[in-house]
């Protein structure tokens, strides 16, 4: 779960959608799938994610990561049928926004 040279490849995509004093709201596509590929990268470009304290730092505001996942979308194995889910911010993450604005 780091950065290596001989380690799987992994990609990770992302798009900012909005700016908060000292904090930057993505949208971020995983290509690959690795474990803990989203907190791995953004901290290797040393922008971790909001309240990781294994990547990143604790925070008083969070008790968990600043991650959602707003929609995912798969294949299923056994049917080869396409699921697609979306789910809306938690409370608690729109109450982060609220609090850094």
């Amino acid at each position: 779960m780091a950065i290596v040279s001989k380690g799987r490849e992994a990609r990770t995509d992302y798009k900012v959608i909005g700016y908060h004093v000292g904090y930057t709201v993505v949208q971020a596509y995983i290509r690959s799938g690795r474990t803990h590929q989203i907190r791995v990268h953004f901290s290797s470009i040393g922008h971790p994610i909001f309240a990781d304290s294994t990547y990143g730092n604790k925070s008083k505001l969070l008790n968990r990561q600043f991650l959602h996942a707003y929609f995912l979308e798969f294949r299923l194995p056994s049917t080869g049928e396409v699921r697609s889910f979306i789910t809306e911010l938690p409370p608690d993450l729109k109450k982060v926004l609220a609090d850094l604005r």
